[in-house]
């Protein structure tokens, strides 16, 4: 007699609490991997990606299988814009732990903190989000207006590069727990606050992490409309978010000295945004007027897939020019 097959429907609260302790347990690992601070090494960095890009590759095609084509081309669609949207995030990182004069050995630590953190928050945007697209047709209108909004700030961002230096002072959430607590003269470890002359006060490495999850939350702002512009299913667009931020901190160590090479990044991310908040755009006026044409899911990876080759092999060339202007 064959056992009984355990059949979850995308979506059920069996799957979501299996996925959300799946989640955590790797957040734990890498909180049990980074307790000693220690700097971390291209092998460490180059193994670590090759997991964190490994697993939601296969978990795709567990749901491609499982609940079928569809629903695996939107996880894939899904993915692939947010793990596109996190390179790009990986700029602003950079540029915050070096603004906080953050040591190397304690980088990892601040980006896993600032990443878990991201990850409650976005799970509240995606909730409220969900809720939204349920009850109110406009919210798509909403969710494309943002996303080509989003899509011009990127590329002005990107034509006026010189503009992204940070100034940690003048960080909101900076000035807001400077208000409340001292802040110590230098880092304490990994350690977020201590008590010194009777009084507690906040290190650098605290004031860092929570620059990081601010940024988190203000990225989250495209984002996830941005993967609600692939699929409706709140668990694809949880699960898929989850996915791109669990692998970032290890990107972060393997792109750190080729990020500059992706000179045109920004044009592609932006062409990106822009085409999925049509695509919200287009769903929207085809609940209000049938004939107007809506955007499969196919069509719609092949687009972003194509702009993205398209902006890398550029960016290589540009590189290789600038190579042979220099030499």
């Amino acid at each position: 007699m064959n056992p009984p097959v355990l059949e979850i429907a995308i979506g059920s609260p069996e799957l979501w609490a299996i996925s959300i302790a799946g989640v955590l347990a790797l957040f734990v690992l890498d909180f049990i991997l980074t307790r000693k601070p220690h700097e971390v090494s291209m092998k460490e960095a180059l193994g670590w990606s090759a997991f964190y890009i490994a697993l939601p590759l296969t978990f795709g095609v567990w749901i491609w299988t499982t609940f079928g084509g569809e629903r695996g081309l939107e996880f894939y669609a899904g993915y692939l814009v947010e793990k596109s949207l996190s390179v790009d995030n990986l700029f602003v990182f950079m540029l915050l732990l070096s603004s906080f004069a953050v040591p190397r050995e304690l980088q990892q630590r601040v980006l896993l903190i600032g990443v878990a953190g991201a990850l409650v928050l976005r799970g509240v945007f995606i909730a409220l989000g969900a809720a939204m697209l349920a009850s109110f047709s406009w919210a798509f209108l909403v969710f494309g207006a943002i996303l080509l909004a989003t899509a011009v700030k990127v590329l002005r961002d990107t034509l006026n590069p010189g503009e992204h230096e940070i100034d940690p002072g003048t960080l909101p959430i900076v000035r807001l727990v400077r208000r409340f607590w001292p802040v110590t003269d230098g880092y304490r470890g990994p350690r977020l606050s201590v008590v010194e002359d009777g009084r507690r006060a906040i290190t650098p490495f605290a004031l860092a992490t929570l620059a990081i999850l601010g940024t988190d939350v203000v990225f989250a702002v495209d984002s996830v409309p941005a993967v609600f512009g692939i699929t409706g299913d709140a668990y694809l667009v949880f699960i898929t978010n989850a996915f791109a931020l669990l692998g970032l901190r290890a990107l972060y160590f393997v792109l750190e000295g080729a990020l500059g090479a992706l000179a045109h990044l920004g044009y592609g991310l932006a062409a990106i945004l822009a085409f999925i908040g049509v695509k919200l755009v287009l769903h929207w006026a085809h609940g209000v007027w049938p004939g107007v044409p809506v955007v499969e899911t196919l069509p719609s990876l092949g687009v972003i897939v194509g702009i993205l080759a398209v902006v890398i092999t550029t960016s290589l060339i540009a590189n290789r020019r600038a190579q042979r202007t220099d030499a």
